[in-house]
């Protein structure tokens, strides 16, 4: 009589037999093949993020570089000021009239009972047509011969003589020119802006063209002898 196992089936002791041990090399591809993912997953994760470091890191670099450009900038236009500034101050120093020392060499050779009604001078060309004072700043000086245009009063005709003779002795003058020499009316009134019945007149001091910023007085209250003053 065959025997019967009376113990409930899911009981039962397997044996090796019965395939329970081909599920082991199952499971342990599944775990490997999740190990796998996990690694991928780590090393992707790990690579995206130290690009997001080097993105962040060129644009905060890229940030640093503008900010120091735009400060560059500034310095530049702050130089190119400062030079344009220099220029223009050169180009007025070069067209300055030297009135200080003119008038004062003026103020001895000057006949006696004379005077002045109007002086006008230029560095760029005839002071009649442009005043006393200059257009503007240039680029480039220029070398136009410097001018005064002298009006006035004087007792003589001899005295317009000997002025003209005393103003060619000044310091850098080149030619003195008479434009006008006329005596006055003896019924009118002498007076500052009125020369009456003495002469009128009109004449024109021209220069040599150095600057007279490399000019020094002299410094001496004298006359000299060849401009009409003692010895």
């Amino acid at each position: 009589m065959k025997p019967v196992n009376l113990i409930p089936q899911d009981q039962r002791r397997r044996s090796p037999s019965e395939g329970g041990g081909k599920s082991a090399p199952i499971a342990i591809g599944v775990l490997a093949v999740l190990l796998a993912m996990v690694v991928g997953y780590v090393l992707t994760s790990n690579t995206i993020t130290e690009r997001k470091d080097k993105t962040a890191a060129a644009s905060a670099e890229a940030d640093r570089l503008e900010a120091q450009a735009g400060q560059d900038s500034d310095y530049t236009g702050f130089a190119k000021i400062a030079e344009t500034r220099t220029a223009s101050v050169s180009d007025v120093a070069t067209q300055r009239f030297d009135w200080e020392r003119f008038m004062r060499e003026l103020a001895h050779i000057m006949p006696d009972d004379s005077w002045l009604q109007s002086a006008d001078a230029s560095v760029t060309g005839d002071p009649t047509t442009s005043g006393s004072t200059v257009s503007g700043p240039t680029t480039t000086p220029t070398a136009s011969q410097p001018s005064a245009n002298l009006i006035g009063c004087t007792p003589g005709q001899d005295d317009v003589a000997d002025m003209m003779v005393r103003l060619g002795q000044l310091h850098r003058v080149d030619d003195v020119q008479l434009n006008e020499s006329t005596a006055g009316d003896k019924d009118q009134e002498v007076s500052l802006g009125n020369c009456g019945d003495m002469y009128t007149f009109n004449l024109t001091v021209k220069f040599t063209a150095t600057e007279p910023s490399r000019e020094a007085p002299e410094g001496t209250n004298r006359v000299p002898a060849s401009l009409g003053g003692g010895s």
